[in-house]
């Protein structure tokens, strides 16, 4: 009787962890995941309900293959993909996936492109940021809190994960090219209190990569960078990190975001490389469309060469 009970009670013990455990996501076998807020995120916002994925049948496919669209992230964290052995640079690149700031697209714009920068010696760290409606800043504080305490916590951790602490770059696609570019310009203010040794550590990244951005330019009317990225009144932060642009024409979120912001990185004599394709849409990641937008992935290693983040 007294198995049966500690069985029972084993196995209640179990199912309500199961039900207390986001499941519409799972890191991939091999990688560690670490929560991004120990204690929870600043001011403890909650989401609906637990995450989910909330992919249909109905939403679009890119190259054939359907999305993983995942939601209510109130608890974000870290996961790190390590090389594979040998191939180990010593550079380390964040992922931030787009969704609007509505949901992540995990696979599309997170894992897939995590493996890619593997295959590159790129120890790769993929931020699982609080959606919906954490963004974009200043509307809402949560991705960019998230984004800032990502690049600490993953600097803070270099030793251990054979990182050389001067080669940690930012990668984003669509709303998380925005994160991208608002880390990398507003670095020197810590919107969130500190709540450990690694937010002492600095947030700004070393390079950064921008895919097919939203929210960087003023208005529909003009190319002025939008306000919101700018640390002082004239313009993006001097300091600013190298930056990777790349858009197609016939982008629906509109290329003038990109224009907009190498612009911008022009007059702050910040380096910066853009590439502009004639076709490609939206929301591709590295999938094979077909599209002139595939040749990114290849221009984007010829860049960390020539910036010398990888030799």
């Amino acid at each position: 009787m007294l198995r049966f009970g500690t069985l029972f009670l084993l196995a209640a013990f179990a199912f309500s962890a199961a039900a207390q455990t986001p499941s519409a996501w799972k890191p991939p076998q091999g990688t560690q995941t670490l929560r991004l807020w120990p204690d929870g995120p600043p001011g403890h916002p909650q989401s609906p309900g637990p995450e989910k994925d909330i992919t249909t049948s109905k939403d679009r496919l890119v190259a054939g293959k359907p999305i993983l669209h995942l939601t209510d992230v109130s608890d974000p964290t870290i996961t790190v993909f390590a090389p594979p052995g040998g191939k180990q640079t010593g550079t380390a690149v964040l992922v931030f996936p787009g969704g609007s700031y509505r949901v992540l697209t995990m696979d599309l714009s997170g894992t897939e492109i995590c493996h890619w920068l593997n295959s590159l010696g790129i120890t790769a760290v993929l931020l699982k940021y609080r959606v919906p409606n954490s963004g974009p800043y200043p509307k809402s504080n949560a991705a960019f809190e998230d984004a800032e305490r990502a690049v600490s916590l993953v600097r803070s951790h270099a030793e251990q994960w054979h990182i050389d602490p001067h080669r940690i770059g930012v990668i984003g696609f669509s709303a998380g090219a925005h994160l991208a570019a608002v880390v990398s310009n507003l670095y020197e203010r810590r919107i969130y209190t500190p709540v450990d040794a690694a937010d002492s550590v600095s947030c700004r990244p070393d390079f950064t990569l921008i895919l097919y951005p939203g929210w960087l330019r003023k208005g529909e009317q003009d190319l002025a960078v939008s306000p919101a990225l700018e640390p002082a009144a004239d313009g993006l932060h001097p300091n600013g990190p190298p930056t990777f642009l790349a858009q197609a024409e016939d982008d629906p979120v509109h290329v003038e975001n990109s224009l907009a912001y190498f612009w911008a990185l022009k007059k702050a004599k910040i380096p910066a490389e853009m590439h502009l394709f004639p076709h490609g849409g939206h929301g591709y990641g590295l999938r094979a469309t077909g599209n002139p937008t595939a040749a990114w992935p290849e221009l984007a290693a010829v860049w960390l060469h020539t910036i010398g983040v990888l030799k």
